[in-house]
Parts: C-alpha cells; structure tokens; sequence
C-alpha cells in the first residue's frame, strides 16, 4: 500500500518519476541504483544515486552518454525545465552532504578515499543560456566530453548536461535563439 504522501507526490510530479523509473532501469544492469535517496539533514532526496558494479551485466558503452557518467559513483538529477541557480545550489547540498557522508565513513574505518572514488554529480536540464552557465564559470571539456556537458571546478564534481543553449540576442526584442546539440545522446 502507499501511503498517500507519496501518491500524492507521485501524481503531481509524473515527469520526475519517470526520470527516476527510466535511469533506473537502464543503470542498473551497471551496478546499484537507488531512487529517492533521502540526505541527511532536512529533509531531500537524491533523484538517481548510482553505485557501479565491479561487474556489469552489459557494456557501459551502450548507453552512450549515460554509461559515461556510469563509470563512477553519481548523483544524477533530472529537470524537466530549465534548472534555475537555486536547483543547482540545492543539488550541490545533496552531493556535499554524500561526500561527507562517505569521507566519514572512510575515515571511521581507516580507509584513505582518492577524490575520485567521491561521486560527481550530473545536472540534466532541457536548456540553459549562456549566461546561466557563465554564473557557475561552467566550462566545456570538448577534448573528452560532447558538447553539451558544462563542468564546473574539479573539486566541484559538478556537471550540467544541456541539450539546447539559449544564447542572448543583442537586441533586446528578438528572442533567445536555441542552439540544438547535435551529441546529446545516451539519454
């Protein structure tokens, strides 16, 4: 039975759920997947937190752009619309509050953590404009990503993944152009 919080939720918010249902089953022939996370703290949910599995059941390869992101443990969160400065500060929480988490762990039981073995988290969003990337000094990587995939600071571990730029007209009555990215694929 579910209880009717979480009915409630679940009609109100299709697309999140189906986000949720459709990384999830296609991450986890890779490795552990966990939908709605809860972080501690106030309460907040991790969308997707996906652990790789030291054996996969398929090749992380087919799923393009996703099974890239499956290399390493990942917070994956899913807009429908355009994620806003505040979604990406709230979503950044969630990934400080998980490497925390995991840096006490490791430290409690004597384990030294690379930064890599931290999870990165993975922003998807519709669109974005330029100038909202440029907020977060958001750089491409185009020597190892696709277009479309906007980093952060390394030790951010922070990614957004756009489908569409919008890029500002200097006039102001013409509207956002949209920039398609032809190498979204995976998702």
């Amino acid at each position: 039975m579910v209880d009717s919080r979480a009915q409630s939720k679940m009609t109100r918010f299709p697309y999140d759920r189906f986000a949720k249902d459709y990384l999830q089953e296609l991450l986890s022939p890779l490795g552990s997947v966990e939908t709605s996370k809860d972080v501690a703290g106030e309460v907040r949910e991790i969308d997707v937190y996906f652990a790789p599995s030291p054996q996969p059941q398929i090749a992380q390869e087919s799923l393009g752009l996703l099974g890239r992101f499956a290399q390493t443990k990942a917070l994956i969160e899913p807009f429908r619309n355009a994620v806003t400065a505040s979604e990406v500060r709230s979503c950044m929480g969630k990934l400080f509050d998980t490497c925390a988490r995991i840096e006490r762990e490791a430290k409690r039981n004597e384990i030294r953590l690379s930064e890599d073995s931290l999870p990165r988290l993975w922003i998807l969003s519709p669109t974005a404009s330029v100038d909202f990337l440029a907020g977060f000094n958001a750089e491409l990587d185009v020597e190892n990503w696709f277009p479309g995939i906007y980093f952060l600071g390394k030790s951010l571990r922070t990614a957004v993944v756009v489908k569409s730029l919008r890029s500002k007209s200097k006039v102001k009555s013409q509207k956002s152009k949209l920039i398609p990215i032809n190498k979204f694929r995976g998702l």
